[in-house]
């Protein structure tokens, strides 16, 4: 668990995390959980002193800091490397380059900016947001759990790599849906599967143009799933 927080947010990474591997990924969906949740509250109270466009910016802010911007950078370097066209050597070799490019920039700032305004137009929860990003970070433990890395050498997500308990996974996944639900029924059941449909696009085009995940790919996995799903439940129910 120690090893899934230091690698999920930024919480213990100044100490030793513990050694990552492949039941670390079982953690990631109540991490991510208890991440949402924390978010929730801090929305929850962020409402009460500013009002609604504030608030939502210090929860975007937040979601960033806690996270280190990890998730953020995959994104960006996804945005960079997946969406150009451009050879597969060539687009593994422009994801892990520390510069950003047009194409990430690009992605970065839509991504943020639809976060922003669907934060801005939902009443806070904390059931919400604890059940997307339970359902994000459930969906990067699926993608480790059954797709190949995509670097020979390996990198920082191939140490989960293995074989993680299905039946765990699968709990989380319920788990998140389940919270969901928990917040508004119908609303929370679509904007769960949204979530976990538009993950899935983004692993399916990282299949297809890279023969795989790589840590960037699982970053940018969670961030999409959770930004469509606050889309979804932003929608005029």
């Amino acid at each position: 668990m120690r090893a899934a927080v230091s690698f999920l947010t930024v919480a213990g990474r100044s100490s030793a995390p513990g050694a990552p591997g492949p039941r670390t990924s079982e953690w990631f969906a109540p991490v991510g959980a208890l991440l949402g949740a924390l978010l929730g509250g801090l929305w929850w109270l962020s409402a009460k002193v500013w009002p609604p466009a504030v608030a939502a910016a210090v929860v975007v802010v937040a979601d960033l800091a806690l996270t280190g911007m990890l998730h953020f950078d995959g994104l960006v370097d996804c945005g960079d490397g997946l969406v150009a066209p451009m050879t597969r050597e060539r687009r593994l070799e422009v994801m892990s380059a520390p510069e950003a490019g047009a194409f990430g920039v690009g992605v970065g700032g839509a991504v943020l900016l639809l976060r922003w305004a669907a934060l801005f137009a939902l009443r806070p929860s904390v059931l919400l947001l604890a059940g997307l990003w339970a359902l994000s970070r459930a969906g990067m433990a699926a993608v480790i759990r059954t797709r190949p890395y995509a670097r020979s050498g390996g990198g920082l997500a191939s140490a989960f790599a293995g074989d993680a308990r299905r039946v765990v996974l699968a709990v989380g996944v319920l788990a998140g849906v389940a919270l969901c639900a928990a917040w508004r029924p119908a609303p929370g059941l679509v904007a769960a599967s949204v979530g976990l449909c538009s993950g899935a696009l983004v692993v399916a085009l990282g299949q297809r143009r890279l023969g795989g995940y790589t840590g960037d790919v699982l970053g940018a996995t969670a961030l999409i799933g959770e930004t469509f799903g606050l889309i979804a439940a932003a929608a005029r129910w």
